[in-house]
This record gives structure tokens, sequence and C-alpha cells, in this order.
């Protein structure tokens, strides 16, 4: 879908979002204060029983912890059953967990009619009525007032006609999504979709080319829909075409095989979205990728949950479905989600990579690095999976063993191009960390020709000169224009000043490093840089100030013990025992990509 498409979806759903999830959700700060002294996991039920359960559950709720919060609304509605407040919570934290079992009753509970279905009600009763396949009941319930939103009730709507056998009817309401702001590509997608499977490739293919009604931009699995299509109109070599027009030779499992199959002569089936119910599956995944990034991770969640629900074999929203519970910090859901994955599914390195990064996040950092080494042996023909091994490695400072990875990754790569700079870029750090200068510097400066006027490329180089006493002239040039690239971040302007510093530039080195300390106010590294400005231009007391602020920061043993001796014996002296040398400017923010 274009990305034109996000804004328009985001404004349509924004005020549906604000109704659907529940309060507690929405808005920490409502919980009552004596909330933060309690979790979860550690309020004991009292005698009465509603209290209690419910501020657990919504302590619960306002973490993202959705088992502890299904678990202790049960609890709460057992003390009372009749409260409508409590099965929205529990509807809720059943649809979060992907419990659709669950949450037909609670659904059921909480409506009187469609007209006055509470959103989420009308999330659960949507999803069983598509998965039971009961198409006049889905249609009456669109037509007789079940809103859940504009874009989604009409797609629903479409998608249950066509299952019902009314494919006119259908396709106008396709075209009425088509028609509403910004909304024309995912219209036109899915009036594509149903086309295809009704039996109608040629149709579809119009649509998706945009021969028929304009040029839409194609997600991946848009593509992906399309080289089936293709394939079944007996144009495999065009599905070949536009294959490597889009992803390009680089290895992929799924791809490949699509690959393998075509070059064979194989007639693609089109099983992307063989029909209505996979067709809705479609709409809460299509719906849930846009909104991702614009609108609360758990709405995003109970879009992909519900596409999981329908249509078993999208990968591709399993994955989503794991993204969005990392968002939430939900890592141990994450995790298991992502393990959903077989060895032999053409996914399973995408959920490992994501396994990894739930596992770090989570705290459990060797853990994640292991099973990065594991998928390098398993997979290591794909460049993505010897950059997240490298990746991982540099952020554990293992540097040693990230420069194999990257060089793996480099070495996969058949032919180099812009979009590698990043891999240049990190295994330069590496190198530099190594004490490996002139593989660094080649490394910076292939990064550079790459992505030319790469502020983060720029401030690395131009910094790393700057610490060995080279190139002066140089370095200061190219962190100027890294700061005309990124005015406003703060580890660079902090590079400017001590650029200034370096030359003795003592003066000129003052604003760049007030501002510096603006943008980044409890940073140890950049307080301290501000103290020993302030120390050469005079302000001496100043200086003192800012080096016990610095201390208060945390930082590094290594910096906290010099920023002690400054306060003992001041800066000057400082210098002098370090054979003249100026203070050591620890290294800048490592790459952390686009």
């Amino acid at each position: 879908m274009p990305p034109t498409a996000r804004p328009a979806l985001a404004a349509f759903l924004s005020a549906a979002l604000a109704a659907a999830l529940p309060q507690a959700a929405r808005a920490q700060d409502d919980v009552p204060e004596t909330a933060p002294e309690v979790t979860a996991e550690t309020v004991v039920l009292p005698a009465e029983g509603l209290s209690g359960a419910y501020l657990a559950a919504r302590v619960a709720e306002s973490e993202s912890n959705f088992r502890a919060a299904a678990r202790w609304y049960d609890a709460a509605m057992q003390a009372d059953p009749g409260n409508l407040a409590l099965v929205e919570g529990a509807l809720y934290a059943a649809l979060a967990l992907g419990d659709f079992d669950r949450a037909g009753p609670l659904a059921d509970a909480l409506t009187t009619s469609p007209a006055e279905e509470v959103q989420l009600a009308g999330f659960a009763h949507d999803a069983g009525e598509a998965a039971a396949e009961d198409w006049p009941a889905l249609i009456a319930a669109k037509t007789g007032g079940r809103k859940v939103g504009p874009v989604l009730d009409e797609l629903v709507l479409a998608w249950a006609r066509f299952g019902d056998g009314k494919m006119s009817d259908a396709l106008k309401d396709f075209d009425a999504v088509a028609q509403m702001g910004g909304m024309e590509a995912v219209g036109l997608y899915h009036k594509a979709l149903a086309l295809a499977a009704a039996g109608d490739f040629e149709g579809a293919d119009a649509i998706l080319a945009g021969n028929a009604e304009g040029r839409i931009n194609l997600n991946r699995r848009g593509i992906i829909a399309r080289v089936q299509i293709l394939s079944q109109l007996e144009r495999n070599q065009d599905a070949l075409a536009l294959l490597d027009q889009t992803f390009g030779p680089q290895p992929e499992p799924m791809l490949d095989g699509l690959r393998a199959r075509l070059q064979a002569g194989e007639a693609l089936p089109f099983d992307m979205v063989p029909g209505a119910k996979a067709g809705i599956a479609e709409v809460f995944f299509t719906l849930g990728t846009l909104l991702q990034g614009e609108a609360d991770p758990a709405y995003v969640l109970i879009h992909s949950r519900i596409a999981n629900h329908l249509d078993p074999a999208n990968a591709e929203a399993l994955l989503l479905t794991a993204q969005a519970l990392e968002e939430l910090g939900q890592y141990d859901l994450a995790g298991e989600t992502y393990a959903r994955f077989p060895k032999d599914s053409p996914y399973f390195y995408s959920a490992e990579i994501g396994r990894s990064e739930a596992l770090y996040a989570a705290g459990r950092k060797e853990a994640a690095v292991e099973v990065l080494q594991a998928l390098s042996r398993s997979h290591a023909d794909l460049v993505v999976v010897q950059r997240a091994l490298g990746d991982i490695l540099r952020r554990e400072e293992r540097c040693a063993e990230a420069v194999p990875a990257y060089d793996a990754a480099l070495a996969l790569v058949p032919e180099v191009e812009q979009g590698h700079w990043m891999l240049f870029f990190s295994r330069g750090v590496c190198h530099e960390s190594l004490k490996d200068w002139p593989r660094a510097e080649a490394d910076f400066r292939k990064a550079l020709e790459l992505r030319p006027g790469q502020p983060q490329v720029l401030n690395y180089l131009g910094y790393s000169m700057l610490d060995r006493g080279i190139n002066l002239d140089e370095a200061l040039a190219l962190i100027q224009q890294a700061v005309r690239a990124e005015p406003d971040a703060g580890y660079i302007i902090d590079s400017l000043a001590w650029a200034y510093f370096r030359l003795g530039r003592y003066e000129e080195a003052l604003a760049p490093m007030e501002k510096a300390s603006l943008l980044e106010p409890v940073d140890p590294v950049v307080t301290d840089h501000l103290g020993d400005v302030y120390w050469m231009v005079g302000r001496k007391r100043e200086a003192e100030f800012q080096w016990h602020r610095a201390l208060s920061f945390g930082p590094e043993e290594k910096d906290a013990i010099r920023i002690r001796r400054k306060l003992e014996v001041g800066l000057d002296q400082v210098m002098k025992d370090e054979a003249g040398s100026s203070p050591v400017l620890p290294a800048p923010p490592p790459p952390d990509g686009e």
C-alpha cells in the first residue's frame, strides 16, 4: 500500500481508536494512586473479591500484561458478573491474546443490538461470523448498524457479499472504499484480490498493473499476489521479471521458492486470498499494517490477531502480531509468537531475528546472541542474517566477532549498491573499536561513497580523525557538514564543539557545546565536555559545577575517574599528566540504521 494511505487511514480511525480500547489501556494516569506499589502478579484478592481483582486487572491492563489482565478480570467478574466494564476489559484482554473462544461470549454479553454494539464487541463478532463463514449474519449486522470503522466496515461487507455470491454488490463496496479520501489503493487492492479469487485474473492484473484505474503501489503481499496472478495467466517470465525488479537477485527462501517453480514452468495457484474468509483476514492485516506506527500498538495487535485467526497461513500477519507485542513490551509473548514458525518455513529466519530482538529487549542478551549464531549457520547465505549477527555482537562490544559476520554479509552481496552503506559503516565502527584505523577509514569512506552526506558517517569519520590528531581541517569540515544535515542532533553538535576544542579554538567551541548540552541535558559525556570548555575559557566555577553534574548522570567508570581527577587538580594538570593530550571523547553513538 502507498505511504500516502497512512495518514488518511489514521485520520479515519483516530476517533474509533479512542472508543475501542478500554480506558485503563489508553490512560495509565487513570490507575489509582496505589497502583505503582502493586503489580498484577502480586495483588492478593481480598475477602470481598471485587476491589483487589479489579485493581490488579487495571494495573495489568495499563502494563499491556494481557494474560494477567484476563485472569484478574475473570476473578472480578466472579464477584460482579453483571458489570459491563469488567466484561469489556476481559474482552480486550481476550482479543489481545487471540483467545476467540473466550472473546465470543464476552462480546455477546456486551451486545443488545448491532446498532448499539461497542467497538470491541464488533471486532469479536466480525471475527466470529467470518470464521464461521456465516455471510448472511455478517451482512445483516453490517447493514444493520454494527460499526467498527468506516474503511473496515465497508471492506468486510464487500468480502461478506463476495462469500454470499453477490459479486456485483461486492465490487460496488470495494469501489466505495476506493472513493474514500486516501483509500483508493486499499479499495482497488482488495477489489483485485476478489476478482482473482473469482477467477478473473485478467481483471485482477489490469488493476494491479495500473492499467484499469490508475497506478497503485503494492506492498510485498501485493507483489506476490500479482506474481501468482501472472502465473495463472501463463506469464511466468513476466512474473519472474516482476520479482527481480522488485526484490533484486538477493537470496530469500520465500522468493527463491517462487522463482524455482516459475522457472520450471509451473502454474502457481492463486492461494494468497482463496476466498471470502481469507479476504476478511487480509482486510485486518492490511489495516493493521497501515496503522503500524500511526496508532496504539494494541490496536494493531487486535487487527493482526483477527487476521491470524481467520487465515493461519498468513505468516506476515503472525510477524505483525509479534512486532506489536514487542512494541507493547510483552517480550515473552512476542518470543512465543516468533517461535511458532517451523524451521522449514520460508519466514523462519525473519521470525528468529525477531525472537532475538525480543530476547535482547527482555535482558536475555546471551540467549539473543545464541539465536543469531545458530541462524547464521542454518541460513548462512542470507545477508540480513549475517548483518543481524554482526549488529548484535557490535552492540555487545564483541567487535572481534562482529567483523567476520559483516565480512560474510558483504561477501554475499553480488553488487554493492547505495543501500549497503550501513554494512560498511557498521564494520568500520568495529574496526575503529579494534584500533585498526586503516580498515576503519576505508570502510567509512566507502560508506560515504555509497551515501554521500550521510551525517552519522560524516560525524564518525570526522571524530575519529580528531581523536587521532590527523587531518584536523578535513575532520572539522566533515563534522560541519554533518551538523548542516542534522542541526538538532546533540551528539553531532558535541563533535563540532570537540573539533574546535582540539584545534584550540575554545571560544568557538562554547556556543555549540552549550547547544549540545541543551539537546542532551542529562548525557554525562556532553555535560563533561561542557565543563571542559568552560574551564578553557576561564569559567572554572561553572566547569566544576558541570563536572559534578556529569558524575550524577552515571558515566562509565573510566570517565568518572577522570572527572574526579579534574575536580581534584583541574583540567590543566590532567592534560599535563596525559602528556599534553586533550580529553578523549567517547565514541559517537553506534549506527542504528535509518
